[in-house]
């Protein structure tokens, strides 16, 4: 009896065998994204820790325990004792190292004078304050 070998021949990739893959792996996806949402962050966080704590490695395990810590430091809500001049405090604070004049020009740009552009999600945000002195006639700088 003759015996034959054959070598597994790889599929043509078409458009449906392509969309058939994607939807398998979207499902996934939105299956996975649903388990997470369903998990509480609490709950998460413990899921997490124990996950973690299988880790043998001490480095590895502090860097994860520290990503879950992270993780559910997002979900919580900012500190509802904050108030509008406790923020302007804050702002006035970061001028306090700079030296005359310009710390004068950094309080005035915290105040909201002068243009601001940016935004923190596009990487900071840009204060500009021009201020224009007139010299004594004559004078050189």
């Amino acid at each position: 009896m003759n015996t034959r070998l054959r070598t597994p021949r790889a599929l043509p990739v078409t458009g449906l065998h392509l969309v058939a893959t994607l939807a398998l792996l979207s499902t996934n996806a939105a299956f996975a994204a649903g388990n997470a949402a369903v998990m509480s962050a609490k709950a998460r966080l413990q899921h997490d820790r124990v996950a973690c704590s299988r880790i043998r490695d001490q480095g590895e395990r502090d860097e994860c325990l520290s990503e879950a810590s992270t993780l559910y430091a997002g979900t919580q809500p900012s500190n509802p004792n904050e108030n509008a001049a406790q923020l302007m405090r804050n702002a006035l604070k970061r001028c306090e190292p700079l030296r005359e004049p310009d710390r004068q020009d950094c309080v005035l740009r915290m105040q909201g004078q002068g243009t601001t552009t940016g935004s923190v999600a596009g990487g900071g945000i840009y204060r500009e304050l021009v201020t224009t002195e007139v010299g004594e006639p004559g004078a050189k700088p």
